[in-house]
Order: structure tokens, then C-alpha cells, then sequence
């Protein structure tokens, strides 16, 4: 019984929260859910720090820069093998 009562208030408290999300999702003007991603704070891009996706992409972008892809020479499969 104890445990039953505690499944349906934690159920509650959960519906309560959810509800509590919704109104103000409703009434706030724009009604977005905020940014929370760090591509979204204003105050980190000052600071230089970025989302770990941007900066692989820019780490990329310089290795692919260092690179020259003109002199690679690929070796057909049966000489790999021996």
C-alpha cells in the first residue's frame, strides 16, 4: 500500500511539473523552451568557448588545410596484401 502511494504521488508531482512547463511555455511571450545549448550563450562566445561539434569541425578544417592530398598514392589491393 505504502509503495502504491508512492508511485501515484511521484506520477503527481511529475504531471504538476509538466503542467507547470506548458503554462509557461503558453503565456511566455515568444513561448520557446530557452537555449540552453552553449552555442547559445552569448557570454561563452565571448569567452571563446564553443560546442565540442564546432570546434572539432574547425580542428578539422585546419588539419585538412596542413594536408597535401595532391601526393597520396594509393596501392591496389593485391600489393597491400603482400
Amino acid at each position: 500500500m505504502n509503495l502504491l502511494l508512492v508511485i501515484i504521488l511521484a506520477i503527481v508531482v511529475f504531471a504538476i511539473g509538466f503542467a507547470g512547463m506548458a503554462i509557461r511555455i503558453l503565456v511566455k511571450k515568444g513561448g520557446e523552451f530557452p537555449n540552453t545549448h552553449v552555442s547559445g550563450n552569448k557570454y561563452l562566445k565571448i569567452q571563446g568557448v564553443y560546442c565540442t561539434q564546432i570546434q572539432d569541425k574547425l580542428e578539422q578544417r585546419k588539419a585538412w588545410k596542413k594536408t597535401n592530398y595532391d601526393k597520396i598514392k594509393f596501392v591496389p589491393d593485391m600489393k597491400a596484401g603482400k
